[in-house]
């Protein structure tokens, strides 16, 4: 079926192992020194079985390796974009840290202008039927003045196209208290947040989780480890929920597999819910995969799943405009 909603999608995370293979292979034949394997030997086609600890190592080596100049984080950013249009999304909100690559003269600003320049091209391409927008990461290893530069971006990139914030990262480390007057700020100034929310039971503490709802959050991703108070806090705030699926399956970020996850429980609550991909590029489930799983695994019927397409758009960050598009798109489905 088609997919309208992507709201939790890393750019980084997305980039296809064929669009690592050919950035490697037109580096390697323009001469760039590079000690890496070729990504289709060393990431093969079809290997999904990446934890919280191997992920992280794979991608700082071969994702910021490879796109690590203006070129390749244009071709790869074009490419994730392209894939995404293909597979039916109609809407797509993704989101990236903020990077600066000195060796090639590239600041953090210059990263996000990059970005913003591709997804703008895409939009204002009358033969998308796609629209995308940005959403700007704190990383949980960040200090509180990288997170205020984050911050800063998304006020000053506004109005190209960031919609929100985000806090990422490893989970495992980090104390997300630092980053409250951070956040607090980003709200004051009208922006849109979302957070990873209990990925892991160490990140799921009482104490961190309080923290991050006091921030006043729009979505949150993953939604894991969360006790039943947490669960009814989250309800009578209204915050979206973005999970995935197969992330959390092939990662072993939940006991056991697809009919465990945890959204059989809030697909019966009240607040949007958003099925999302996480990281395409290394689980291999496009968003109309995860659907397809969510529809196998729970017994939704062709309306059920429909009306959960339709219930992702409540937390969009772009407003009436585009949900009033999806309205319409979703109207034609029904017919």
């Amino acid at each position: 079926m088609n997919a309208p909603s992507q709201l939790h999608a890393h750019l980084t995370g997305s980039i296809s192992r064929h669009c690592l293979h050919q950035i490697w292979t037109h580096k390697t034949a323009n001469g760039s020194p590079l000690d890496l394997e070729d990504p289709l030997i060393a990431i093969p086609h079809g290997r999904v079985d990446y934890d919280i600890k191997t992920f992280f190592p794979l991608f700082s080596s071969y994702i910021y390796k490879l796109c690590n100049d203006v070129d390749s984080i244009k071709y790869s950013t074009r490419a994730v974009l392209d894939d995404f249009q293909k597979d039916g999304v109609v809407y797509l909100e993704l989101r990236t840290t903020p990077r600066s690559i000195p060796q090639q003269g590239l600041s953090k600003d210059d990263y996000v202008k990059t970005v913003l320049a591709i997804l703008q091209a895409h939009n204002e391409n009358p033969s998308n039927t796609m629209k995308t927008f940005l959403i700007l990461s704190v990383d949980r290893r960040n200090t509180v003045a990288e997170a205020e530069e984050v911050v800063d971006l998304s006020i000053k990139y506004r109005s190209a196209g960031v919609v929100g914030v985000d806090l990422c990262g490893n989970p495992a480390v980090g104390d997300v208290r630092i980053f409250t007057p951070v956040f607090a700020r980003a709200k004051t100034a009208g922006l849109n947040i979302t957070l990873h929310f209990a990925e892991i039971q160490e990140s799921g503490t009482d104490q961190e989780l309080d923290t991050l709802l006091s921030w006043d959050p729009d979505r949150l991703g993953h939604v894991i480890h969360v006790s039943d108070a947490f669960r009814a806090r989250i309800e009578s705030q209204h915050i979206g929920v973005e999970l995935c699926l197969s992330c959390n399956v092939h990662a072993k970020m939940i006991t056991g597999s697809f009919p465990d996850h945890h959204f059989g429980t809030w697909r019966h609550s009240s607040v949007p819910v958003a099925l999302s991909t996480d990281d395409v590029g290394v689980f291999c489930s496009p968003l109309s995969q995860e659907y397809h799983l969510a529809a196998t695994h729970f017994g939704l019927d062709r309306k059920q799943t429909l009306d959960l397409s339709e219930r992702a758009a409540d937390c969009i960050f772009t407003g009436e405009e585009q949900r009033a598009r999806l309205r319409r798109i979703f109207s034609e489905w029904h017919e």
